[in-house]
């Protein structure tokens, strides 16, 4: 699998934070059928790599990967742990290179046309752009696509189901990242089908 695959399996990659991981299998299930296959669990929580290798190993129908990587050993962790990508919220030639070491597809995060370049020089093409409102929108990501149509997004950060359809109908974001879809007192309370309902509506989301 390659980082541009990641676009094609669904329109929005849920980004999960979860403060335990025997959370992580039911809340991945209710994903999965809901119809959002790809899971982005991020490293913001000490539970978070352990409940990386429970959905690895039991969920089968499952794509899960580490967000929030901004260390080299966040990478090779993750990918010890059983996460099948790797997205960051920014790039350094460092993190980069430990990302491609691991040999699994990521996802660089990138928030100016320079940095975009920058990996673009390195010949990658997939890219997480973030924090998608706060760095200038559906807006900005339509300019970009003028001078760099050979990349595509994932824009993450401020998108809700709202305004997901905006990012999604531009030609050069292959899918958009939120965390709207496991809201925290959901998951909290184990209420699996309130996130299966919302990833239904995302998994609806598709482009013409």
């Amino acid at each position: 699998m390659i980082a541009e695959d990641l676009f094609d399996l669904a329109p929005v990659i849920p980004v999960v934070v979860l403060d335990d991981a025997d959370a992580a299998v039911p809340l991945a299930r209710a994903l999965v059928e809901g119809g959002l296959p790809v899971i982005e669990v991020t490293l913001r929580t000490p539970s978070a790599l352990a409940a990386i290798t429970r959905i690895a190993a039991e969920v089968p129908d499952a794509v899960v990967g580490a967000g929030t990587v901004v260390r080299p050993e966040d990478a090779e962790r993750s990918a010890a742990a059983g996460a099948k990508f790797l997205v960051s919220p920014g790039c350094t030639s460092r993190l980069q290179a430990a990302m491609v070491a691991t040999g699994l597809p990521f996802l660089p995060g990138v928030a100016t046309a320079s940095e975009a370049i920058a990996l673009l020089e390195g010949g990658i093409t997939a890219m997480k752009f973030f924090p998608a409102e706060a760095a200038g929108g559906a807006a900005y990501l339509k300019a970009l696509g003028g001078p760099l149509p050979q990349i595509r997004f994932c824009p993450t950060g401020g998108i809700g189901l709202r305004n997901a359809a905006e990012y999604l109908a531009l030609g050069n974001v292959g899918c958009v990242g939120g965390s709207w879809l496991t809201p925290a007192d959901a998951v909290r309370e184990g209420d699996w089908g309130r996130v299966r309902k919302l990833a239904s509506e995302a998994a609806a989301l598709r482009t013409g």
